[in-house]
């Protein structure tokens, strides 16, 4: 690899891979030390193509969600199945894997703009803008970067648009699929809520069991079934589908709402 070979974003995969390497063995103990992470289904990743490979994943944290994918990749893609031991498999890291973010979100300081570089496709929120419902169309670059991302390697995309359980998942997400046709992957994640602050950047309790579920890929007939039909998809593979409220325990949509109220202060 040359010293200034560059992605399709323009991004130096030399750096990529520092900043990569950096923040792995920064952020380790996160999920293997002050918490612990248990992972199901990480021998999927050892058998995805290069490139056109799309997760998606219900979401709790803005950062930890995705810093913990990161690891769960390399560390499956390096012989480990199911654990994060030894983050010796941070030293060669898959540089084309993109996740999708907010640009607003990471645009708020100087740490989000370093993260961004390891791997953001950032796009603007057509619904909601600083903390307000808003609607706007959607910007045509979008669309094309995560195109580009797909042709590129993988991508990361959590289809709700927010870290609040059982929201809408957007149909944009479902629109993705059918142009692109991409082998979609879903994960269920856990306990990133009651690890780390909404950031995902503070540890906010220790001692969390948090989990992480790497499912099959979905089984979709990218002519034929529709957009409704894709998001309803997406909701029961990702375990947020309304009709699952019913199997929640109370103690967890408690626990939801607290959150709720708290963030709406935090706007």
């Amino acid at each position: 690899m040359g010293l200034f070979k560059r992605n399709p974003f323009g991004h130096i995969l030399f750096l990529k891979k520092w900043l990569i390497r950096i923040f792995g063995v920064m952020t380790h103990q996160r999920y293997r030390g002050f918490n612990e992470m248990h992972i199901e289904g990480s021998e999927i990743i050892k058998n995805l193509p290069e490139t056109n490979v799309l997760f998606i994943s219900n979401h709790q944290t803005y950062f930890a969600d995705v810093v913990a994918m990161f690891h769960v990749f390399n560390a499956s893609l390096n012989g480990r199945e199911d654990n994060i031991k030894n983050v010796g498999y941070l030293w060669q890291p898959k540089l084309n894997i993109y996740y999708v973010a907010a640009s607003e979100t990471m645009k708020e300081g100087l740490l989000p703009r370093i993260l961004a570089y390891a791997g953001a496709i950032t796009v603007e929120r057509t619904w909601r803008a600083k903390g307000k419902d808003i609607k706007r169309e959607v910007n045509p670059n979008d669309t094309e970067n995560i195109k580009i991302a797909l042709e590129d390697g993988w991508v990361i995309t959590f289809p709700q648009g927010t870290t609040r359980s059982f929201k809408p998942v957007r149909k944009g997400t479902a629109h993705i699929i059918k142009q692109h046709k991409p082998i979609v992957v879903p994960i269920v994640i856990d306990g990133f809520r009651r690890s780390f602050d909404r950031k995902g950047l503070r540890i906010k309790k220790k001692g969390i069991l948090q989990s992480m579920v790497i499912k099959e890929p979905l089984d979709i007939d990218y002519d034929n079934e529709t957009i409704e039909e894709i998001v309803e998809k997406i909701e029961y593979a990702i375990e947020q589908h309304p009709s699952l409220l019913k199997v929640i325990p109370v103690e967890v949509l408690e626990e939801q709402k607290e959150l709720d109220k708290k963030r709406m202060w935090e706007y």
